[in-house]
């Protein structure tokens, strides 16, 4: 069985879109956790400045 051209080819172009797959799937997941990480500062930092609103309010006599 002899592979003509055309096979060659489309074979070598399901293997880069296999490859460009699998490169966004990577990306999208490193994507993710960078998202995450961020999300859980912002969150973080909203966190501790209610509490230092609250502590100080706490603080002055009414």
């Amino acid at each position: 069985m002899q592979l003509r051209t055309v096979q060659v080819t489309a074979a070598l172009a399901a293997a880069v879109a296999f490859v460009l797959a699998f490169i966004a799937a990577g990306v999208f997941i490193v994507s993710s956790l960078f998202m995450a990480l961020g999300l859980a500062a912002i969150g973080w930092l909203a966190w501790s400045l209610v509490r230092q609103v609250r502590s100080r309010r706490r603080d002055r006599p009414a």
